[in-house]
């Protein structure tokens, strides 16, 4: 018996009605990038291990799908090192690949061997696919797209403005609401600072950002685990729970950080990002939330998220800047920040609230009938008219019943068909049919046309 075929988990296929609407929203978020002066750049799908190892922290690490050595890649290794069963210590000897995390680290990667064919500050955008060994669950997959957009080469914070205009735009355009949550690692360094474990930013900020999924009971309890003091862990309580408007968090903080050169500056980037955005008369509703951290241990700035407002799933957007990303690969001091919007998210979000277009640029527009070769020969300039004029057009391509005809074109969803009889021939026009209310009427080239531009 054949062997039924499947896929890994956590992966999809995508049939060409569910690529149109997928493409919708990478067109839709293509068309911003380019307004603001962003290029498109491509990275390899798989990249050096040395590359991509150190850069997300301990966990994320653990989710970098490693790629074997070609040909015997256990060549060379001593029986007593497969038998210490060590995969971490094996994993460098067999394994030199792997396949991206994300987009931002080779894009880094990427600047520095590029440095002398690009101009900064360099704007890009970049649209791939990413691979993450997780454990799948509704709105996580093991292969998704990020559609990323990145300033490097500046320190201004018009840059982070123009990035919340920029998600106020695609969530315009896409029509669904959202919720733009901001913090800074630098006031988050600040708190640690404040409640003395410095020395422990990254394992608390690895716990509070986790704060939507687990609550703050638990996360209390991660931080216990990291050996920070009990102590510390109380005083970092009211500080989280902060409640209030924007400018009513900020001033509490001010006195909260009062002593902390690093947690005030922070303070003072967001206070010149509100007022910006305040400027800009930004629409979209933005939130202070201290909760917010982003894993990632390369942000040092402002971290962004993007939560869907009428459906229940994780961040659609996120992102931050960071000060010496390029810096790992040998160019110190190059600043950048860049956000990442969530392609399979948002794809997801749009199919739960139906807000994709009635039709598709990728939609046949129009099928022509063939009930045989001499109609079919007189189908073909036609159809060499309409798709010089941009009119996505297609001919059933043998002869077949009507009935079967018409089902083909229902199936796919193309509102109009062209007949063609001995009749039309004789008057060299066309019957031209709209599918949607069965009208139907003789047409020539010039009139066919002007139909279906309208």
């Amino acid at each position: 018996m054949a062997q039924k075929p499947s896929i890994p988990k956590g992966t999809r296929d995508f049939t060409p009605s569910e690529m149109a609407n997928r493409n919708y929203i990478f067109n839709t978020i293509k068309e911003v990038f380019r307004l603001y002066g962003f290029q498109q750049i491509e990275t390899p799908a798989m990249e050096n291990l040395s590359t991509l190892m150190g850069k997300y922290g301990e966990e994320g690490d653990k989710l970098l799908f490693k790629i074997l050595n070609s040909g015997d890649y256990l060549n060379g290794l001593a029986d007593a090192e497969l038998l210490e069963r060590n995969s971490l210590k094996l994993t460098t000897k067999i394994s030199e690949k792997g396949l991206r995390y994300d987009l931002t680290v080779p894009f880094a990667r990427f600047v520095v061997q590029n440095r002398d064919k690009i101009t900064f500050p360099f704007k890009r955008y970049q649209i791939q696919p990413v691979w993450r060994a997780d454990r799948p669950q509704r709105g996580r997959y093991r292969e998704f797209y990020q559609c990323d957009v990145d300033v490097v080469g500046s320190d201004s914070l018009l840059n982070e403005l123009e990035l919340i205009q920029i998600v106020d735009e695609v969530y315009r355009r896409l029509k669904i609401k959202v919720v733009i949550k901001i913090n800074n690692r630098k006031v988050l360094s600040g708190i640690a600072e404040i409640i003395g474990e410095a020395e422990k930013i990254t394992d608390i900020t690895v716990a509070i950002d986790k704060m939507d999924k687990i609550g703050l009971e638990k996360v209390n309890e991660e931080i216990a685990s990291k050996g920070i003091s009990a102590d510390a862990i109380d005083k970092l309580q009211p500080i989280l729970k902060l409640s209030g408007t924007n400018n009513e968090k900020l001033q509490q903080l001010k006195s909260v950080l009062a002593a902390s050169e690093i947690g005030l500056k922070g303070l003072a980037e967001l206070e010149t990002i509100f007022g910006l955005c305040e400027t800009m008369q930004v629409k979209t509703n933005i939130e202070l939330d201290l909760t917010l951290a982003r894993g990632l241990n390369y942000y040092t700035g402002a971290i962004f998220e993007v939560k869907a407002l009428d459906v229940e799933i994780g961040s659609i957007t996120g992102g931050g800047r960071y000060d010496n990303l390029t810096g790992v690969f040998g160019m110190e001091g190059v600043s950048g920040v860049g956000i990442s919007f969530g392609a399979d998210r948002i794809y997801d979000v749009l199919n739960q609230l139906n807000l994709y277009p009635e039709t598709s640029e990728e939609q046949t527009q129009i099928l022509f009938v063939s009930f045989g070769e001499k109609e079919l020969m007189y189908c073909l300039p036609w159809i060499h008219f309409l798709r010089n004029n941009k009119i996505n057009t297609e001919i059933y391509p043998e002869p077949a019943k009507m009935k079967k005809q018409m089902t083909y074109a229902d199936n796919k969803g193309i509102p109009f068909v062209a007949i063609v009889g001995e009749t039309e021939m004789n008057e060299g026009k066309v019957m031209l049919k709209n599918m949607k209310t069965g009208e139907q009427r003789l047409c020539n080239q010039t009139e066919l046309l002007s139909v279906m531009q309208f």
